[in-house]
């Protein structure tokens, strides 16, 4: 198992579900909303509209007016402005966005983006120096510049005024900047707090152009907006959601050559539509390596350029930069992982490692992947000269920036948010922080380890609802990310048809079937010996559902989340019925096993009556066993479970002292009335 938790989310009320379908929605799509609580047509709607009408005016924004009013005095009198961003996707779309944008309203404009390794994350003195020789009078940041009063202070005594517009958190005093736009700023009360760096420069070059221009800014820089939003891995709701959204769409027919290269080179096949796992795991990761790799402003041209030979040439190079990133970042990863393994206590509650000569770009996918791998918030920290700068990635909701507030004696400097962060340490303070953080933790767990566990909107009652329709109208969701996450759904007691390795060995296919139904699944990063499946044995899988196309053939297939064994047939139907007997919902699935019918009910009547003598018969699993055995050979323990049940609960048997005796009331007796049949027949509506 790779989580040790499945946690099934409380099913809505039947009747929810049912008008989410009579709206209109496929019973795959109801079923998974209903179950995140969006119970009724109205709230669905509301979540599923993606227009321009949902935006929010850009001057709710706090300070917005004061950086308009600087940025449109500096375009009136020529001054020079720069537009300084940072080295990730979001901040090299925003770089790019902005710059564009005010080259559009006639600004003289150049772009800035420090060296990942040279000069580090935001605004430096050396880089405002200089600027300021060039000539630079307005420095506008994005996707950085809140944690960076000094730096700020320090441009001001050159002659420069510096626009902050940032995301992340804010630290106790605000730069003394002539505007500071951050919708996380404490006395901010913009409707959505969540937007991307990006999704702030976007606002921000709304707010230059005429309101009746908002909209055409939009589709010109939406697809920009859409891949930084994803790449910074915000919530993919409210305002965001309509980014992408409509962004993917304008991603789709993007005029931009450099763009176009890279979703080829990222394999989107010609006329297929990109999503947002496009942005996440093709586009994303290749812009990022040019940053990573100390070539940010590659990757900046590249949006940028307007010619198409050029636009070729620079995607192939951030696929090379992309595929040495890869490189690199395995070589630390088994470092680590073999410093793990022979000091196992180095990953209790937190880990926290340092080593000489790592590459600081890529130290951060490192984090990520030890974080999940060992299910515990990492910090990565690359040592030089006594100096130590780091990158953190979280686990199980624990907030870093807040975790690095509380460290903030022991740091230099930090900045960041809840998932994501960056600081920089002394090496001789990284044994106390590691402390510290692992006391933030075990306060936060109760001292308990941390465990990995995955939430599943829904159980499938019947294969019949992952057909390629049902599975294809799940795009309506669309784009799935952080705080809408893909639908993960649970399958009990498939039964392995077939199962192989693939990818050399590194996956495992196999053919599931129930219900009379055989589909097709993957399980990525995992094979057969590792989870010790055979043909023939039986499963619980939890999964995601999507389509599969091959040579024009569109066919459903399950990427496996987990999986664990299931338990024999007799084992979940006698956990089934002492669930119903406790008062526990059933699934209609789950209750299909239990119900018996009339014919059921007359069988096991007329076997007791066979086999009672005298009236009475030795109750223990002996008569379960024969009672459940039905004509075809096959025994269904739970229905015979659930006869037996109604049957004392109506009067006809009765158990004393381990015998059951037969009872023959003189009226005859309904066992429909009975309540646990009652109950049996309402879960079996409720879908």
């Amino acid at each position: 198992m790779k989580y040790q938790h499945w946690n099934l989310r409380q099913p809505a009320v039947p009747s929810a579900r049912r008008a989410l379908e009579a709206a209109g929605l496929s019973p795959l799509c109801a079923a998974m909303l209903s179950a995140r609580g969006l119970d009724g047509p109205e709230k669905a709607a509301q979540f599923l509209s993606c227009g321009p009408e949902h935006f929010h005016d850009p001057f709710l924004l706090k300070d917005m007016d004061k950086a308009v009013a600087r940025i449109r005095r500096a375009i009136e009198t020529h001054e020079l402005v720069c537009v300084y961003g940072d080295y990730d996707v979001d901040g090299i779309t925003s770089t790019c966005l902005l710059t564009e944008a005010l080259v559009c309203l006639g600004g003289e404009v150049s772009s800035y983006i420090p060296d990942r390794t040279e000069e580090g994350y935001g605004l430096n003195s050396g880089a405002v120096t200089r600027l300021a020789e060039q000539g630079v009078k307005l420095i506008v940041t994005v996707d950085c510049g809140i944690t960076a009063a000094p730096e700020v202070e320090f441009a001001r005594s050159l002659g420069v005024d510096v626009v902050v517009t940032d995301h992340h958190h804010c630290k106790d005093k605000l730069p003394a900047a002539v505007a500071v736009v951050d919708p996380r700023r404490p006395d901010c009360t913009y409707p959505f707090p969540e937007l991307a760096g990006v999704g702030v420069a976007l606002k921000t070059a709304q707010a230059l152009f005429p309101a009746e221009d908002r909209e055409r800014v939009f589709l010109r820089f939406g697809e920009l907006a859409a891949i930084g939003t994803v790449a910074d891995v915000m919530k993919l709701t409210d305002e965001n959601r309509s980014f992408v959204r409509i962004g993917l769409d304008l991603l789709a027919r993007t005029q931009r050559p450099g763009l176009r290269a890279l979703l080829r080179e990222a394999g989107l096949e010609p006329g297929s539509a990109p999503t947002a796992v496009t942005i996440g795991y093709g586009l994303a990761p290749r812009i990022n390596a040019a940053g990573r790799m100390e070539q940010a402003m590659v990757a900046l041209e590249l949006l940028l350029t307007r010619d198409e030979e050029r636009g070729e040439a620079l995607a192939q190079t951030l696929c090379r930069l992309n595929r040495e990133r890869q490189a690199i970042e395995l070589e630390i990863y088994e470092q680590c992982i073999a410093q793990l393994e022979e000091q196992p206590q180095l990953a209790a509650s937190a880990i926290v490692l340092a080593g000489e000569g790592w590459h600081q770009g890529v130290v951060g996918i490192v984090a990520s992947r030890l974080a999940e791998k060992y299910a515990c918030p990492t910090f990565m920290i690359c040592l030089e000269h006594g100096q130590g700068k780091g990158s953190c990635r979280s686990f199980g909701g624990f907030n870093l920036f807040a975790a690095l507030e509380s460290c903030a004696p022991l740091l230099e400097g930090y900045g960041g948010h809840e998932m994501a962060a960056g600081f920089t340490i002394l090496e001789e303070n990284i044994p106390a922080f590691q402390e510290k953080i692992r006391s933030l933790v075990s306060l936060r767990t109760g001292g308990e380890p941390m465990e990995a566990a995955i939430d599943v909107d829904a159980e499938i009652d019947h294969c019949g609802m992952l057909s390629t329709p049902q599975v294809e109208s799940l795009s309506e969701l669309e784009p799935f990310g952080t705080g809408n996450p893909k639908p993960v759904f649970l399958l009990r007691g498939a039964s392995i048809v077939s199962c192989c390795d693939v990818g050399g060995g590194r996956h495992l296919k196999m053919k599931l079937r129930r219900d009379g139904v055989v589909l097709d699944a993957i399980f990525f990063s995992a094979n057969s010996a590792a989870c010790g499946v055979t043909a023939g044995d039986r499963l619980d899988v939890v999964f995601t559902p999507q389509i599969n196309e091959f040579r024009g053939n569109r066919t459903v297939q399950l990427q496996i989340c987990d999986l664990r064994s299931a338990p024999t047939r007799a084992q979940l139907e006698q956990e089934l019925f002492q669930r119903l007997r406790e008062g526990e919902d059933l699934s209609r699935w789950e209750a299909g096993l239990l119900c018996p019918s009339r014919q059921d009910f007359a069988r096991l009547w007329r076997f007791l009556e066979h086999n009672c003598v005298g009236g009475r018969m030795e109750a223990g699993p002996t008569l379960l066993k024969q009672a459940a055995r039905q004509p075809d050979g096959r025994c269904a323990y739970g229905r015979t479970l659930v006869c037996l049940y109604v049957m004392g609960d109506r009067g006809l048997i009765r158990v004393e002292r381990d015998q059951l005796h037969l009872c023959r009331p003189e009226n005859k007796v309904d066992l429909e009335q009975a309540a646990m049949m009652r109950q049996l027949r309402l879960f079996l509506q409720e879908e």
